[in-house]
Order: C-alpha cells, then sequence, then structure tokens
C-alpha cells in the first residue's frame, strides 16, 4: 500500500529515513511517497502546508511525519481552499490535523525495564483531543496591552474523544478511563468537557470511569503512575502531559504519537525538530518507529507491528546500544542498524 511521508525539518529528514528503514526491514509492501511540507513545500508552492500536500495526504490516507518546527511566534498558517474560503491554525503540525479532520492523538506510554527508573511498569495511553481548546486559533492581540484566547469546547468534539477513548479501553482490554480537566477553576469550558465525559461514560457501565484535575494529574503521573490507564483530556492538556509521560519513560526521543480521524491517520513523533542537533547523526529515532508501530496496526499488520515493538524495546532493555539522550553513545545509524537486526533476527525465529 502506499503511505506517506512528510519528512519535516531539523532532525525529522533523519529519524524519517531511520523509520523508513526499520519498517522497510519487516518485507512489507509498502510504496512510500514524499509529501512536501514547511521549507520543502515553501520551495516547491510557496506554502508550507499547500493544498497539494494536503490532497496527496487524502490520497493516501495514512502517513508518517517527522517533527515541524518553526520560529516561536511565528507558526500561525492560512490555509486556503479551491471553494475560496481560508482558515487560520496557530502552526503548521495543528494545520496538518485540521485540514484532514483528525481528532485524537493517541499516545501511549510503556515503561522500558533499564531505562524508565519507577516508571519502568508505567503502561498509559493519553487521547488527546485535536480540533479545539486553545489551539482553535481564536485569538488577537488589544493593542499594546493585552491579548486574549478563546478556550473552545464543543458537544460534539468532547464526547468524540471520549466515545473514542472508551472504545478503545473495550477494544484493548483496558479497565479504566479517566477525564483530565481544570474544572474547579475553568469551570465553564472544562466543567463542560467534563460533563460529556460524564455522559458517554454512563454507556459503558463495563468499564471503570473517574477524572482529576490536571495539576493533581501530573504529580500522580509522577508518583503513582499505576492509578491511569487510558488518560481523555483537552488539547493544550493533553500536549503537556504526553510529553510529561515521554519524559518519565526516559526522554523525549520515546514518545509515540498517533493523530488520527474517521478517514485517515499521520503518525508523528511526538517531540520537537531539535535543530540543535540537526545533521549531528545522533537523534534518536525511537519516538517515530514506535509511531511507526501504532501505523501497523492501524493498516492491520497486527504481527509486524508486535514485532517490530519487540525489537525496540529489547534493544533498549539490552542497553549496549542507546542514543545520547538515554545516557549511551551510539548514533542514529548504529541505533537503526541494531533495530534492524532484532528485526531480522525475530523473523527468522519466528519461521
Amino acid at each position: 500500500m502506499k503511505i506517506g511521508v512528510l519528512k519535516g525539518n531539523g532532525i525529522g529528514p533523519e529519524i524519517t529515513a531511520a523509520t523508513i528503514r526499520v519498517v522497510d526491514a519487516l518485507g512489507l509492501d509498502i510504496e512510500w511517497v514524499n509529501i512536501p511540507i514547511a521549507e520543502e513545500a515553501v520551495a516547491l508552492y510557496g506554502h508550507p502546508v499547500p493544498g497539494e500536500a494536503i490532497q496527496m495526504l487524502k490520497d493516501v490516507k495514512v502517513a508518517i511525519k517527522g517533527p515541524i518546527s518553526v520560529e516561536k511566534g511565528k507558526g500561525r498558517v492560512t490555509c486556503y481552499h479551491e471553494d475560496g474560503s481560508e482558515y487560520v491554525y496557530p502552526s503548521f503540525n495543528n494545520a496538518i490535523r485540521r485540514e484532514l479532520k483528525l481528532f485524537v492523538c493517541q499516545r501511549p506510554t510503556r515503561g522500558i525495564p533499564g531505562i524508565s527508573g519507577d516508571h519502568e511498569n508505567m503502561n498509559v495511553v493519553i487521547m488527546r483531543e485535536l480540533t479545539e481548546d486553545v489551539y482553535s486559533a481564536i485569538e488577537h492581540r488589544i493593542g499594546d496591552v493585552a491579548a486574549e484566547c478563546v478556550k473552545l469546547v464543543t458537544r460534539e468534539a468532547a464526547e468524540r474523544i471520549a466515545r473514542y477513548g472508551f472504545e478503545y479501553a473495550r477494544k484493548h482490554n483496558r479497565k479504566k478511563v479517566t477525564c483530565v480537566h481544570k474544572a474547579n477553576a475553568i469551570s465553564i469550558t472544562d466543567g463542560f468537557f467534563l460533563e460529556c465525559f460524564r455522559r458517554v461514560a454512563a454507556e459503558y457501565p463495563d468499564i471503570e470511569s473517574d477524572d482529576y484535575f490536571v495539576d493533581a494529574t501530573t504529580v500522580y503521573l509522577l508518583k503513582k503512575p499505576e492509578m491511569f490507564d487510558v488518560i481523555v483530556t483537552t488539547n493544550q492538556y493533553g500536549d503537556i502531559l504526553s510529553d510529561l509521560c515521554a519524559g518519565l519513560m526516559g526522554s523525549l526521543g520515546l514518545g509515540a504519537g498517533a493523530n488520527i480521524g474517521f478517514d485517515g491517520a499521520v503518525f508523528e513523533a511526538a517531540h520537537g525538530s531539535a535543530p540543535d542537533i540537526a545533521g549531528m547523526g545522533i537523534a534518536n529515532p525511537t519516538s517515530l518507529i514506535l509511531s511507526a508501530v501504532q501505523m501497523l496496526h492501524y493498516i492491520g499488520e497486527d504481527r509486524s507491528a508486535d514485532l517490530l515493538e519487540e525489537a525496540v524495546r529489547s534493544v533498549l532493555i539490552e542497553g549496549a546500544c542507546k542514543t545520547r539522550d538515554l545516557g549511551g553513545s551510539a548514533s542514529t545509524e548504529e541505533y537503526t542498524a541494531a533495530v534492524i537486526d532484532r528485526v531480522r533476527q525475530l523473523m527468522e525465529a519466528a519461521k
């Protein structure tokens, strides 16, 4: 099948190339289709998120994406449509998600013995709502004295993300779904999000549900991560908590991400583009490789997905080949080669 590739910028091209090599080692019939984005798209189409790239993504339906970063305060982008309409997004990443109608960012965290310390048994999946909250780009300056941002929560989006979380829990034999919010201080919008969650929870009496304030959740994830199984939360809280979980796992370089909608998905590294180490050959590609594990599950290649995850985890647990962010000295190339070797060993053993 055809799978799109958005290389991104910074370390994006390096970790994307590594991920493609690892997935190709599985021997699947995949045709990788390059889709220009950011600087590459500007050079070709004069726009960082052009309609041509969005249409290519809609055509392939499934893609992997390296990180995309822009200068702070300059990520806001306007996308133009054939019917003459246009929409403003707060970032390139947000534009891709919203243009493709991707509504949930699914970010799993599974601890790794020898790397995750006290969190080696952590096993949490964060379901981040992608279409609303303060990332809706409804903001403006008030002269030179202030700036204002609207926090948007609709019943459609809140119930949709909650239902996705419960359906995921039911399908994957997860026992509990937790809503994370700040309904005590942001009582109307976060209160409404919690209200919608509880309404959906009533439809799933077989699955336990509860809720916690977002600030308390950060402490509980640090000290008692076993309290959580599946977390459903708003856009900004999900962004922050998933980075926290990746850090507790051992490094942002380990955090996987999947942006999923009803008619397609983009699987991405959960971290930024790290321009300070771009081109040095030391980036950790694990985040995008584990995102590719989610991609393989999504397209029905469960056996290959499980094998790839086992290969990555076994290399990391053994500890002989770790990148610098994990305390090792392996280059991107050395680590990628180690994972490919382990994939081939596991495939041979499975014959």
